[in-house]
């Protein structure tokens, strides 16, 4: 059953936490990390991929905004350990890194 995108959006936001990279090495090495840009909403990525909204997730993949983590990407995460913002949509983990103010 599909929930009621207000309330799957909520439920998403209230199960979202900023994390550490050392707490998600072991997860890019299984190939579990998506990575969203800051041009798209991390909580409204989460929600396409929860409901298999594949025209908006292969878009966004287009875009580039979109994608698996690389292993660029993990080697700058080690070494910057910037904030992350990450929330689960097994078997999926989508990460975010927090805007600068």
């Amino acid at each position: 059953m599909i929930e009621e995108p207000s309330t799957l959006y909520a439920k998403l936001l209230g199960e979202t936490s900023t994390i550490e990279w050392k707490a998600l090495e072991k997860f890019f090495a299984k190939g579990e990390l998506l990575w969203v840009s800051n041009d798209v909403d991390l909580i409204e990525a989460a929600q396409a991929v929860s409901q298999d909204e594949a025209g908006k997730v292969a878009q966004w993949m287009v875009e580039g905004a979109l994608d698996k983590v690389s292993d660029t990407q993990a080697l700058d995460f080690a070494e910057r350990d910037p904030v992350l913002w990450a929330v689960v949509v097994s078997p999926w983990i989508l990460i975010q890194e927090r805007a600068e103010n």
